[in-house]
């Protein structure tokens, strides 16, 4: 079982991380065959290893720790992970580091990278992506419904949150005054902006950012699938091959579930590994009668500087 998986190669070897109770992690040497860490990456409760501001910051929650994300930035790995409780936005990121992967026991609190509050604030702080740009300044979007896929630059010397940058919003589901939009069956509270999980990947002369559509978590009843866009700069603007921006409503459909192998797919990342440019997401089985696995696919850049799947 795999959900929101993230990937890190170091020394020959792979480190995939996903949802789980103090974020879930296995290692792998050909992605193929993969041998689960019984621990967490923040352990377990009871050996009083979860920051004491996770359980203050965000009522509810407990160990079940969703969509982490891990990057190496200059001499150190840091990982992002979110905090919350299903359909609401009072959440948190929290910030990890580490010297080495192979140091399991090795992650260091950093503290809180951004947080959300229900009533407070139109996004929710859960689904991180660290990303570099061109000139070497770290950023970090993240999101789930409310008013969609957000941004915003990080210090370069800390990896928090640059003094006095505020977020900005980069992608949503529909345009904001569109009015035909189905309602939203798992929460009274997220409303119907029905996009989550970003994902940027740097290709090129271009930031492409991948998000997630519609609904997960609900096995056979999944309706995830990935959309895309692109920019020339990584604060967008974000459009689909169509030149619609992702803020209105716009991007690419790229994944969905067949109906056959996988009834919905979602929630990816995408790497430049040493065998090539690869993707990954979850999907629902259909096989398995809705569990959700981990999928691998290869991407392919077209002419036009788009990519396909296979």
């Amino acid at each position: 079982m795999v959900h929101d998986p993230v990937m890190a190669y170091e020394n020959g070897k792979y480190y995939l991380y996903c949802t789980g109770h103090g974020v879930a992690q296995m290692t792998s040497t050909d992605r193929q065959h993969w041998t689960l860490n019984p621990q967490g990456v923040l352990k377990d409760e009871a050996r009083g290893a979860f920051p004491a501001w996770t359980h203050d910051s965000v009522p509810g929650y407990e160990s079940h720790t969703w969509a982490p994300d891990v990057i190496r930035y200059k001499d150190k790995w840091y990982m992002a992970y979110s905090c919350s409780t299903f359909g609401k936005n009072t959440s948190a990121i929290g910030l990890l580091s580490n010297s080495s992967l192979a140091d399991t026991d090795g992650w260091k609190d950093e503290g809180c990278l951004i947080s959300s509050k229900g009533g407070r604030d139109n996004w929710n702080a859960i689904d991180p992506n660290f990303v570099i740009d061109e000139k070497g300044k770290p950023w970090l979007t993240w999101g789930s419904f409310w008013d969609g896929i957000q941004l915003i630059p990080l210090d370069k010397k800390t990896m928090h949150v640059k003094k006095g940058a505020k977020p900005q919003t980069i992608a949503r589901r529909y345009a904001l005054n569109q009015m035909d939009v189905p309602t939203n069956p798992t929460s009274r509270d997220a409303g119907t902006n029905a996009i989550e999980a970003p994902f940027i990947m740097k290709h090129g002369g271009y930031y492409y950012l991948f998000v997630s559509w519609d609904y997960c978590c609900q096995g056979m009843k999944s309706s995830y699938r990935v959309a895309v866009g692109r920019s020339r700069k990584v604060a967008g603007p974000y459009l689909d091959k169509d030149g619609k921006d992702m803020r209105e409503g716009g991007g690419t459909l790229l994944l969905e579930g067949d109906k056959k192998e996988y009834e919905a797919m979602g929630h990816c990342s995408a790497y430049s590994f040493p065998d090539g440019d690869f993707f990954f997401c979850h999907g629902y089985s259909v096989p398995k009668n809705g569990a959700s696995i981990l999928v691998q696919k290869k991407i392919n850049w077209t002419e036009d500087g788009w990519l396909t799947l296979e």
